[in-house]
């Protein structure tokens, strides 16, 4: 057997553990053909390096060290249930593939149909792109853009390596992609401060989008150019900001700020991510309390033309929050 068919029955197999793992959460209950696409699919080839933390310093493990061992390391790596750092500049880490999990979490929530054109608003390596045009057997119908030319090349080529060949688009992805609308799914893989408006402009009625906000992923429905509403997800969601017009890094909002239950707790700084400088700790704190410690799907957003706003609740009930627009 040569090195090129071992690591092709490792990964197989890998593969197959992954999709057995993602299974037994229950993720392919709604949409059981996502299962395929992520058993066929190789992560791997989309991920020829990732850094690792070592030492309080990042570490790269790549598929061409020299050591065998290593080079197992390093495709094992790739089958873990876990988010993989794949770019780092300056110490900071600009670009990432997702924990599978969660990927698998929100392509089932993005409710993809048959024949529904695509708009994914942060390349990374190309993955996320490859699954989509699996799911949807046309690669015309998927659209990728990022701001970086290097991580598009890269998911470029990374796509061609696997046989898929959608749009690749190097821009800003807070403008999106009007040449390649309308778009029937929006789908962000990077975290943002509000929704652009622009997305909007560019969908069809009843689009859905399906993007991470303050540490929440939002699922929205559009009505038109103008009007978009929905409520956050269950599950937190991390991820590299957008960059881009219009866009500011989404605030951290420590939790520590308060004494008791809220230090720590997932979902008070989920509820400091969302209001920003709106609410001061000890109000985000005295509101949390009173609301009985509220999970996120009780959180929405909505906007009303050039009017964007985050609540709790009832879209017009006592408490929102304006987002930035």
């Amino acid at each position: 057997m040569g090195v090129d068919d071992h690591v092709s029955g490792v990964a197989e197999v890998a593969r197959g553990s992954l999709v057995r793992e993602i299974g037994a959460r229950g993720v392919w209950e709604r949409d059981p053909v996502w299962r395929d696409a992520f058993r066929v699919v190789p992560r791997h080839l989309f991920v020829p390096y990732y850094y690792v933390v070592v030492a309080g310093a990042y570490e790269r493990r790549w598929c061409a060290a020299p050591d065998p061992p290593a080079r197992e390391e390093w495709l094992r790596g790739v089958y873990d249930d876990v988010p993989l750092a794949t770019r780092v500049r300056d110490g900071e880490l600009v670009s990432s593939s997702s924990q599978p999990s969660l990927m698998a979490l929100m392509l089932t929530e993005l409710r993809v149909r048959d024949g529904d054109r695509v708009l994914e608003v942060g390349a990374g390596t190309g993955y996320n792109a490859a699954l989509l045009a699996h799911r949807l057997g046309d690669d015309d119908l998927v659209t990728t853009v990022d701001l970086d030319p290097e991580i598009t090349e890269s998911a470029r080529q990374h796509l061609a390596a696997a046989g898929y060949r959608p749009a690749v688009v190097t821009g800003d992805g807070a403008r999106g992609v009007p040449e390649r609308a309308p778009f029937d799914r929006i789908i962000a893989t990077c975290a943002l401060s509000s929704v652009p408006r622009a997305w909007l402009t560019q969908c069809v009625p009843g689009a859905r989008v399906l993007a991470p906000v303050a540490t929440g992923l939002l699922a929205l429905t559009v009505s038109d150019a103008a009007h978009a509403e929905g409520r956050f997800l269950h599950t937190p969601a991390y991820f590299v900001p957008l960059r881009g017009a219009g866009q500011r890094a989404p605030g951290a909002y420590a939790s520590d700020e308060v004494p008791g239950p809220a230090a720590g707790n997932d979902l008070f700084r989920f509820l400091r991510a969302l209001t920003g400088d709106v609410l001061t700790p000890s109000d985000a704190y005295a509101l949390w309390e009173r609301e009985g410690r509220p999970v996120r799907e009780r959180y929405g957003v909505s906007i009303d033309a050039d009017e964007q706003w985050a609540w709790l609740d009832r879209p017009h009930g006592r408490h929102r929050w304006p987002l930035p627009s």
